[in-house]
């Protein structure tokens, strides 16, 4: 009995019949074909690098050439725009810092909405407004375009690690092949539900992460200033109920941890200028949705603030030096 595969079904064949039994994804077989990646900054780089590693070809591009060019030598094909990727990719992913971000690389002059292919899939990885999503899975649609918002958390490191997790939101029926993909970069992939539900995931993650930092960010500033050694009070805190994963995993107090921002002038990691961009979106949502989110709403309040005197581009853990040098004395 041979096996013979034609286009998304397979048959076999038996006494010069053909005799289908059953339906496969067409891009489940597509196995190792080019994956487009657009969107190369502190995030996007290691996650197309791990697609690599993972033996598919990627085609790439980024407004920034020198992201570009650093890539390029990694083995990637880069291109001029979206709509270049679009013509030559039938799976695309996109990691992008904001909503008119997103907005332009898909529908823009030279966006992916210009070339797509139908049946593309397109995997947003931005965090951005769900109703963003949600347009953008419209728009896609009509194009014969399959759209996903697959946001993601664990920052930097887990992202050089292909230790991240995944929240994704669309049509259930193309999880499995949005997932083919998205383990090779990241350790839980996570279906969520419809459009625009993997970024509610995430904003209400990245809400927890802001108070918890700001907490622990207060807390160590407190024991230090009462006396304490940070690396104890941090062991305590951290074999205690107080612990959490921004005094367990990132502390923010430099000299604390290595690895991480705090120990690097707080360069690198997740910008504190992005975390006030997600605390909007859940400002905006509970808003919409009439839901009480005090501590949300004072952690967007701080974040802003940090902004407005210069700590835009510095990692969100820099809190803890704000606190301890332009916070009330």
């Amino acid at each position: 009995m041979a096996a013979l595969f034609r286009g998304c079904r397979i048959f076999f064949k038996r006494n010069n019949k053909h005799v289908e039994l059953t339906l496969v994804s067409c891009r489940s077989m597509a196995s190792k074909t080019p994956v487009g990646f657009i969107g190369l900054g502190n995030m996007g780089t290691p996650m197309a690098r791990n697609l690599l590693k993972h033996g598919y070809p990627v085609i790439a591009t980024d407004v920034f050439p020198e992201s570009c060019k650093e890539f390029q030598d990694s083995g990637a094909q880069i291109l001029d725009c979206p709509a270049e990727v679009a013509d030559k990719a039938d799976r695309i992913i996109t990691m992008l810092p904001s909503s008119p971000n997103v907005i332009e690389v898909y529908t823009g002059p030279n966006g992916i909405l210009k070339k797509v292919k139908k049946g593309t899939l397109l995997i947003d990885s931005s965090t951005i407004d769900p109703e963003v999503s949600k347009e953008m899975a419209v728009t896609a649609e009509k194009m014969g375009a399959v759209f996903m918002d697959a946001p993601v958390s664990g920052g930097v490191g887990a992202a050089s690690l292909a230790k991240l997790t995944f929240m994704v939101g669309g049509v259930e029926e193309e999880f499995n092949a949005a997932q083919e993909l998205l383990t090779c970069m990241g350790a839980n992939v996570v279906y969520c539900g419809q459009v625009g539900s993997g970024q509610a995931a995430k904003i209400c993650n990245n809400m927890l992460l802001a108070i918890g930092m700001i907490g622990t960010a207060e807390t160590m500033n407190l024991g230090i200033r009462l006396g304490l050694d940070p690396k104890l009070l941090a062991k305590i805190l951290n074999m205690s109920s107080g612990r959490c994963w921004s005094s367990d995993k990132y502390n923010p107090v430099p000299g604390v941890m290595e690895g991480v921002p705090s120990a690097n002038n707080y360069q690198g990691g997740f910008g504190t200028m992005l975390m006030a961009k997600d605390l909007g979106f859940a400002q905006n949502t509970a808003t919409s949705t009439r839901t009480p989110i005090p501590l949300g709403s004072l952690a967007h309040q701080i974040y802003r603030t940090m902004c407005a005197h210069g700590y835009s581009n510095k990692d969100f853990s820099s809190i803890f030096q704000f606190l301890r040098e332009e916070g009330v004395q």
